[in-house]
């Protein structure tokens, strides 16, 4: 990878976007960084090795996806089009879809779905129009199965596969490459800073959360996916195996996957 490169990471605050701005900085590239939270950013910023001129803080806030030209402004005016642009940001809930604020879900899909499809359709004419370029795309484990009382955080992540798809179809022949990335369970705060029915924070883990893959690992594996041509990213353990399995048996991976989750909820 060339240290000539740019590269905008979003949700670079905590979890697996701070530990790729870590790894992209070892690496000399320049980075542009965004999150809700100036702060958090600044903190990350002075953790990271390298000349620190070489990484532009540009706060975010995906919910207002609206005002995706303008930020896109301030990276071009910073470093210039992104050559990889990281859609990483995103928010979960918890809760079920009866119980659960229409604004709450409107929140979760904003962030999630349309604030990576905003950024994505500022920055893709760009690299279209100078033949290269790559986006790439966080989903989840739960893009490819639903679950109970994350109905909102499913259904995102399963539009952001379907959509992405779709416009890698539509730009395949211009240079500009998507890589569509689905992590298994990642030791992040995904799970404690997801909302409630009526918005608040859940301010609890998961098991599964916490005994998860560390985002330092999840960003060494993500940065060879994303070095590479790969298409498709899939990190995680053996929870991976839930994809197949569910496309290859559904009634019985739901029967199962429901006789765990009630196992896991006695247990707790």
């Amino acid at each position: 990878m060339s240290a000539n490169l740019v590269i905008w990471i979003t949700g670079a605050s905590s979890g697996i976007g701070e530990a790729l701005t870590y790894a992209f900085a070892k690496r000399g590239v320049k980075l542009i960084i965004s999150a809700r939270r100036a702060e958090e950013l600044q903190r990350v910023k002075a953790a990271c090795a390298g000349n620190p001129e070489n990484i532009f803080i540009l706060p975010i806030d995906l919910e207002f996806h609206q005002q995706a030209s303008s930020w896109y402004e301030k990276a071009k005016n910073a470093f210039g089009t992104p050559d990889i642009l990281i859609n990483n940001g995103g928010i979960g809930h918890l809760g079920p879809a009866l119980q659960m604020q229409n604004d709450v879900e409107h929140k979760v899909f904003n962030i999630n779905f349309w604030g990576q499809v905003a950024l994505t359709k500022v920055v893709l004419p760009d690299m279209m129009a100078r033949g290269r370029g790559k986006i790439v795309i966080i989903s989840s484990l739960l893009g490819h199965y639903g679950s109970a009382n994350l109905a909102a955080y499913a259904g995102s992540k399963h539009a952001l596969l379907g959509y992405f798809e779709s416009v890698r179809e539509e730009v395949k022949s211009t240079g500009v490459r998507f890589l569509l990335v689905s992590p298994g369970f990642v030791n992040t705060n995904v799970t404690l800073n997801s909302l409630t029915e009526n918005g608040t924070a859940y301010n609890k883990n998961s098991v599964a959360q916490e005994k998860g893959m560390s985002p330092t690992k999840f960003a060494q594996k993500l940065i060879k996916k994303i070095d590479s041509n790969a298409s498709y990213a899939y990190i995680g353990g053996l929870e991976l195996f839930a994809i197949p399995f569910k496309r290859i048996a559904p009634r019985f991976f739901y029967a199962l996957y429901s006789w765990m989750a009630a196992k896991a909820k006695k247990n707790n």
